[in-house]
């Protein structure tokens, strides 16, 4: 925390002198009491005294005194702030391989499952868009804050989406960038902060070479997050047979590192929810110092309140 006006803070000099004539009071009024030597008659002839209740008030009032010091003080926080314009495209390979049940019920399942719980973590201001690829990419669901178009895009991906066979990341990442140029007519000339997130269990087999793609997209400063998903185990039916596919992340890899973005592996539907979890706090936002002495101002005056009350409580008067 910061302060746009930290000299104001040597007014707490003040509030700590306060504190030291209270305490001085204190002790000198009970130097008096003890004078009066007939113990059993000022029992009787003094009302109970309200012990530590008396001190309430005080308290209240010289932390109230605190409180509005300090926001007078101006303080500022670090705040994180959704980014004008935001987009973030979700890409998710639907390849045949992708059926495979090591990550319940299924790979695209669980990729499902984890995109609807991303979506719901991101501002609603923000713009999503989703693409399938599989030995090509296309744009499925233009970037919207439609959720429920967004939702209903997610809800129909499957194997047969796109019907060449294949895993072109390159494509996707190429696909996510052109979405990423319609998001509004000021998109080709002054494109929007964003994001994309890349979520397949395969190296590339097709299409243009994820490296210059994800080069395209650093020039771009479009960063891209990839999430391998699956385990080694991973086996799809295919001609009556089971064939073994298991997952491969050294490109997913790359295209993190060339884009600065980054990687992360997803063994389990939990894992993968944690992942988009991870990558959901810290897309589209930007970080900024913005006042808060509102806060330390509202708590002063609970105190405040506080003052009065409890003074009016035990003593009917106010402070």
């Amino acid at each position: 925390m910061t302060f746009e006006a930290a000299g104001r803070l040597w007014l707490l000099a003040a509030v700590v002198a306060l504190v030291a004539v209270y305490l001085v009071a204190q002790r000198r009024r009970s130097r008096y009491a003890v004078r009066f030597t007939n113990l059993p008659l000022l029992e009787q002839v003094a009302p109970t005294r309200p012990g530590w209740r008396r001190h309430l008030p005080a308290g209240f009032f010289l932390v109230m005194l605190a409180l509005l010091v300090v926001g007078f003080a101006q303080p500022a926080a670090a705040v994180q702030v959704p980014r004008e314009r935001a987009t973030v495209i979700i890409a998710v390979d639907v390849s045949p391989s992708m059926e495979a049940d090591d990550v319940p019920p299924d790979r695209i399942g669980a990729a499902q499952a984890a995109a609807h719980d991303f979506v719901e973590l991101l501002p609603a201001e923000f713009n999503v868009g989703l693409v399938a690829f599989s030995g090509t990419a296309q744009v499925v669901v233009a970037p919207v804050t439609d959720r429920d178009a967004l939702r209903a895009g997610i809800d129909g991906l499957d194997s047969s989406t796109i019907s060449v066979a294949g895993t072109a990341i390159g494509e996707a990442i190429d696909a996510s960038l052109q979405a990423v140029r319609t998001v509004d007519v000021q998109a080709s000339e002054e494109p929007p902060p964003a994001r994309a997130v890349v979520l397949s269990d395969g190296a590339n087999t097709t299409g243009r070479a994820p490296e210059a793609m994800a080069e395209a997209a650093a020039e771009q400063g479009v960063p891209v997050d990839t999430i391998s998903v699956g385990t080694v185990d991973g086996t799809i039916e295919q001609g009556g047979r089971e064939q073994p596919v298991p997952v491969n992340g050294e490109t997913l890899r790359a295209v993190a590192d060339l884009t600065g973005g980054s990687y992360h592996e997803a063994a389990t539907a939990t894992e993968l929810r944690d992942v988009y979890a991870d990558i959901g706090s810290s897309v589209g936002f930007r970080t900024e110092q913005q006042d808060i002495s509102h806060r330390f101002i509202g708590f002063g005056l609970l105190f405040g309140l506080a003052t009065a009350g409890t003074s009016l409580l035990w003593f009917s008067r106010l402070p």
